[in-house]
């Protein structure tokens, strides 16, 4: 079976969800960044889902503080004091102010997590190049590296005939852009 790209609204899903490989404690402060980025600039409904996933994730890795152990360990019906821990876990990480460079290294590291992936066959490409020209590349400002994957996701969208399936040629035009992407 084709991947199939759907025109459907969707949710970014967690990194350490789509493979085997573990997120390091950098990725694990990218993907935070990210949240709080979104959170704060960005039309994307961010909530306590996103911020607990994130908190355990970090947590996982070996990222700790108070407030991150909290959030990560709470349970439905605590989301009500998620985005509190949340912001008081960014200040005992010390990753406030979300300045500029911090948010464009915080992107660039999760685009090339997910090329990674793509290479090693623990993501699928169609949903890789959406999270790298989404979640990355728009963000970014698309810069040429991450263009390849735009490319490919907007051709897919915007498929006359409704096929939203990546072909062949599409599928490793996506590969070989991870592979520049980590060169």
């Amino acid at each position: 079976m084709r991947p199939h790209l759907s025109p459907e609204p969707w949710t970014c899903p967690c990194p350490t969800h789509l493979g085997d490989k573990q997120l390091t404690p950098t990725e694990a402060i990218s993907q935070i960044r990210i949240c709080a980025a979104d959170r704060a600039y960005s039309h994307l409904q961010i909530g306590a889902p996103d911020y607990i996933q994130a908190a355990l994730d970090a947590l996982l890795t070996g990222v700790d503080s108070p407030s991150l152990c909290l959030l990560a360990g709470l349970g439905r019906n605590e989301h009500s004091e998620a985005a509190d821990l949340f912001d008081s876990m960014l200040e005992e990480l010390r990753l406030l102010p979300l300045t500029a460079e911090r948010l464009t290294e915080a992107r660039w590291d999760m685009a090339r997590w997910w090329a990674g992936q793509i290479i090693e066959g623990k993501l699928d490409p169609v949903l890789g190049a959406r999270l790298i020209f989404e979640d990355a590349g728009c963000e970014l400002g698309q810069p040429t590296e991450l263009a390849p994957f735009g490319r490919v996701v907007l051709a897919l969208l915007d498929d006359a005939d409704g096929r939203n399936v990546a072909s062949q040629e599409e599928l490793d035009e996506i590969t070989e852009a991870a592979r520049r992407l980590l060169a």
